[in-house]
C-alpha cells in the first residue's frame, strides 16, 4: 500500500508516468521538432500548449466526463476521428517539407500559433483522457477522497510539466539544432512517418 488513500506508492506512479510521457509520441515529436526547427522558444510555447491540453484532460477525468465520454460511444468516435485527422495533417506538413528540402523557408508562427498547436494535439489526442482516467483508477483507493485526487492531479501534471518542458530545452542546444539543419529532410521525412503511423494507430486500435 501507498499514502492514505493511493493504493500506490507515489515515487512508482509518478516514475511511471513520467516514462511513458517521455516516450516517443506526438506530443514529444512536435515538441523536438520545434525545438530544432524554430528554437527553445517556439518549443517552449507549443509544450506549454500540450500541458494545458494535458491539465484539461486531467480535470476532465477528475470530475468524471471520461466516463460520459465512454458511455456515450458517438462523443469519443468524433474525438478520435478529429484526433487522427490532425495528426495525419501534421504527417503531411512533415513530408511535404522533406519533399521541398531547404528550398522554401518555412513562415515563423506566431506564439499564439505555436500555442494552438500544442494544444489541439493534445485535445484530440482519445489517449490523453483515457490515461488520465486509467491513472485515477488504477493508483486512488475506491475511498479516496476530492483531496487525493487532487493531489494527484497536481503531481502528475508537474511531472508532465517537467517531461515536456525538459524536451523543448533539450532538442534547442545549439549541437542538435546544427544537425537538424544538416539532414533536415531526414527528420521531416522520420516525423511525417512517425506523425502518419500514429493517426493509423488511432484509427485502428481498439479502446474498449
Amino acid at each position: 500500500m501507498g499514502e492514505a488513500g493511493f493504493l500506490l506508492p507515489i515515487s512508482v506512479v509518478l516514475l511511471g508516468w513520467v516514462l511513458a510521457g517521455g516516450s516517443p509520441g506526438p506530443a514529444t515529436l512536435s515538441i523536438s521538432g520545434t525545438a530544432m526547427s524554430e528554437g527553445r522558444v517556439s518549443a517552449l510555447l507549443v509544450a506549454a500548449g500540450i500541458v494545458v491540453g494535458s491539465a484539461t484532460w486531467g480535470i476532465a477525468a477528475a470530475l468524471g466526463f471520461s466516463a460520459v465520454m465512454m458511455a456515450n460511444a458517438w462523443l469519443f468516435e468524433m474525438l478520435r476521428y478529429a484526433g487522427a485527422a490532425y495528426l495525419l495533417y501534421l504527417a503531411v506538413k512533415s513530408l511535404r517539407s522533406a519533399w521541398t528540402g531547404g528550398a522554401v523557408k518555412p513562415v515563423a508562427a506566431s506564439k499564439k500559433a505555436l500555442f494552438r498547436r500544442g494544444l489541439l494535439l493534445h485535445l484530440t489526442n482519445p489517449k490523453a483522457i483515457l490515461s488520465w482516467g486509467a491513472i485515477y483508477a488504477i493508483v486512488l483507493a475506491p475511498d479516496a477522497g476530492a483531496g487525493q485526487v487532487w493531489q494527484l492531479f497536481g503531481i502528475l501534471i508537474c511531472a508532465s510539466m517537467l517531461v515536456f518542458f525538459g524536451y523543448a530545452v533539450l532538442f534547442s542546444f545549439a549541437p542538435v539544432a546544427r544537425a537538424y539543419a544538416k539532414s533536415r529532410r531526414w527528420f521531416e521525412l522520420g516525423f511525417g512517418v512517425l506523425f502518419g503511423a500514429a493517426s493509423l494507430k488511432i484509427l485502428t486500435v481498439k479502446l474498449t
